[in-house]
């Protein structure tokens, strides 16, 4: 038995194992016209002067019904031409004719009926009820019959299939949004469109989506595109919701605008930066983290140096005198060592010091340089300048201590 396929929504098709039989069909108009009458009656009797009136609605025809048998038989001749007993489709019934759905058949108004029917009491995205949305918009990929001249007797059909199409994209941007799945809405709309270009709600929910994913470029695009079809066709100005949005998304990025020219301008002003980043010790570790992260991407390393001062031989020094020379310590250590380094009072006479990028060659460098200029500013001080340098993953083994004087 043959597969015959026939397509009612957006352009008329029908296929017989996928091969299109359009141009034979089409040869009788009227017969065309007949078949797809009694598709959107279903499996109905339609009485033949019914049809009469649809086929030929200003015609005078002194045998109308005559006329109404030579055109169904001549046209199951046609369709059986195209596969054996395909002319059944057009079945007698009292009175007039309907239209038999045969096995192997599949009309896609009929699964897109089916599936509206389906969605009925879908409240959630399970995998069912999103798999019936999804079919859904792979069916209707236009309204009924559009692409032939409409007759009146479509008219009411494809309206009311438009709605039921609509209804339920609208129900389904509702449960996508209440997963918050912002790109899938982007793409449910953007497809449901290409139906529907004029829908405001559509297109509304296509800018709030692109927004929602940071891509106010796109719906500034967007609003653009709608208002340059809502002039064009309708010689108007885009609905108030869709221009209350537009306005929204300009209002946003002034705001951002202003945002980050205001940071500029802050950091501007704090003016230019020198030497190490001095400050608590809490705040040292955070840096210490963030450092870390950079350096690892990168494969480079860090050092951690220690500093403490303490008296010759070791001589207690009285607090007030220690925090001096702690203070002027911290002094040298903010203005003498590089940008990127950090500084931190670990304790009364200790600085911690982070040093990245550096090894312990460079590390010790630093220290030694650190001590003289140190020592340099403060000769009269009686005190011992002791540090450690130690790379940051190897803690097990420090460096041997290296202690310097004031002679």
């Amino acid at each position: 038995m043959n597969t015959v396929r026939i397509r009612m929504l957006g352009a008329f098709h029908m296929f017989v194992n996928n091969e299109c039989i359009d141009a034979t069909i089409g040869k009788s108009k009227k017969g065309l016209a007949l078949l797809q009458y009694l598709i959107l009656r279903h499996e109905a009797v339609v009485p033949n002067q019914t049809l009469i009136d649809a086929l030929w609605p200003s015609e005078e025809n002194s045998n109308p019904d005559n006329a109404l048998k030579t055109l169904v038989s001549r046209f199951r001749v046609i369709l059986n031409q195209c596969s054996p007993k395909l002319g059944s489709c057009i079945a007698a019934g009292r009175g007039g004719y309907r239209f038999s759905l045969l096995h192997g058949m599949t009309i896609d108004m009929y699964e897109f009926e089916e599936c509206i029917r389906g969605l009925k009491g879908v409240h959630e995205l399970a995998d069912q009820g999103e798999a019936i949305y999804q079919r859904v918009l792979e069916i209707y990929i236009g309204d009924l019959l559009q692409d032939d001249q409409q007759d009146e007797w479509a008219s009411g059909m494809g309206i009311y299939l438009h709605e039921q199409f609509i209804k339920s994209v609208y129900a389904y941007l509702s449960l996508l949004k209440k997963k918050g799945t912002s790109e899938q809405i982007v793409q449910i709309c953007r497809l449901a469109l290409e139906t529907d270009p004029f829908d405001e709600r559509l297109h509304l929910e296509l800018m709030q989506a692109l927004s929602k994913v940071n891509r106010n470029d796109e719906a500034l695009m967007q609003y653009k595109h709608v208002a340059d079809m809502h002039y064009r066709y309708h010689g108007e100005k885009p609905p108030e919701g869709i221009h209350g949005f537009y306005k929204h998304i300009i209002k946003a990025d002034e705001i951002l605008d202003r945002s980050v020219e205001s940071i500029r301008e802050e950091l501007k002003a704090s003016g230019d930066v020198r030497g190490a980043y001095i400050c608590d010790y809490s705040v040292f570790r955070e840096i210490y983290s963030l450092q870390m992260r950079n350096l690892e991407r990168f494969g480079a390393s860090m050092y951690v140096a220690v500093i403490m001062i303490t008296g010759i031989a070791s001589e207690p020094i009285e607090d007030e005198t220690l925090e001096k020379i702690m203070t002027a310590l911290g002094e040298v250590l903010g203005q003498h060592l590089r940008k990127g380094d950090t500084v931190s009072r670990f304790d009364s006479s200790q600085y911690a010091l982070l040093l990245p990028s550096v090894n312990m060659e460079t590390g010790r460098m630093v220290m030694e340089r650190m001590k003289q200029i140190f020592y340099r500013k403060h000769p009269d001080l009686r005190i011992m300048f002791n540090y450690r340098v130690a790379p940051i993953n190897m803690p097990a083994e420090l460096p041997t201590l290296s202690k310097g004087k004031n002679e």
